[in-house]
């Protein structure tokens, strides 16, 4: 077969081509900082990297949802530890009022501050985080208490607000007012009065009365409703511990999967600069033969 000098020129030409593909191929990966630019570059690398950007990607959802839902409960239990530390200040008024030794003038103060606990406590139920009511059920748009301590709308204890915080993973935030404020019910109704601010409405009339005998038995009824807000407390404090484990671990995860990602997707730079090089000598290379490839012909001698 007869060498041509268009054949000579063409395969130079293709392999100039060619050098000046790789030696791009290394200036973007140094530019980007990933080793690929296009599944086609090395569709393994892309396969993995699909797999862990997905699984980045749900373990940040999850982080989310977790811290969510801890500073709904953070809030919960600042407003529970709230009403413990009411209903503590409504015993010891109980018991001093109940003791036989006040004045006319000290049953009245502690009547009118046994009112303003009544008040805070109804307060306290309608407590909301983000704009949302934390004790309402699912009707977090409404709120859980009108002033004169009946429901404002129907709450059922199975009402749960349940956040998913890893895969098949779910965990209820909330407290249901029904379990909070009715001790003996599982569901309370809107219009029906709260036991917890019934027990408040009880002894501000026996306050009224100043009977001192329905007084010292109400004390009871402080204890059933302080066992009961510990109760909810205790659960509630459980399902925080093991959302933050949770947190904890959706952490440890993340890092581990964003360095895998890392390893998976990011170029090496030294490695690269180093094939960079080497790619820019082999292309100076090819221009050096290629400027020898193109010889004189004859058109050139018979000038």
């Amino acid at each position: 077969m007869r060498i041509t000098n268009n054949m000579l020129i063409n395969n130079m030409m293709y392999n100039l081509s060619s050098n000046l593909l790789r030696t791009q191929k290394y200036l973007n990966q140094l530019a980007t900082g990933k080793k690929i630019s296009l599944p086609s570059d090395d569709p393994i690398v892309a396969s993995k990297a699909l797999k862990l950007r997905t699984d980045v990607a749900e373990i940040s959802q999850f982080k989310r949802n977790t811290d969510d839902a801890l500073n709904w409960m953070d809030i919960t239990e600042a407003t529970l530890s709230q009403m413990t530390e009411l209903l503590h200040r409504a015993k010891e008024l109980t018991v001093q009022a109940a003791n036989g030794t006040n004045t006319d003038e000290d049953v009245f103060k502690i009547r009118e501050e046994m009112a303003e606990l009544k008040t805070q406590l109804i307060s306290l139920a309608n407590a909301t985080y983000a704009g949302r009511y934390i004790f309402s059920g699912y009707k977090t748009d409404k709120p859980l208490l009108n002033e004169d301590g009946t429901f404002n709308i129907d709450v059922d204890n199975s009402e749960q607000i349940k956040f998913e915080i890893g895969i098949g993973d779910e965990i209820n935030i909330n407290v249901p007012g029904s379990d909070l404020f009715n001790r003996t019910v599982t569901t309370a109704t809107a219009g029906s009065k709260s036991e917890f601010i019934d027990t408040f409405d009880k002894i501000l009339s026996a306050l009224e009365a100043d009977d001192k005998d329905q007084l010292s038995s109400l004390l009871g009824d402080l204890d059933d409703e302080l066992n009961n807000l510990l109760r909810v407390r205790a659960g509630l404090g459980a399902r925080m511990n093991r959302v933050e484990l949770t947190a904890g671990r959706l952490e440890d995860d993340y890092i581990n999967f964003t360095r895998l990602m890392s390893k998976n997707e990011d170029v090496d730079i030294a490695e690269a600069i180093m094939n960079l090089q080497n790619e820019e000598n082999v292309y100076r290379a090819s221009l050096a033969t290629g400027a020898r490839v193109i010889q004189p012909s004859l058109v050139d001698f018979l000038k």
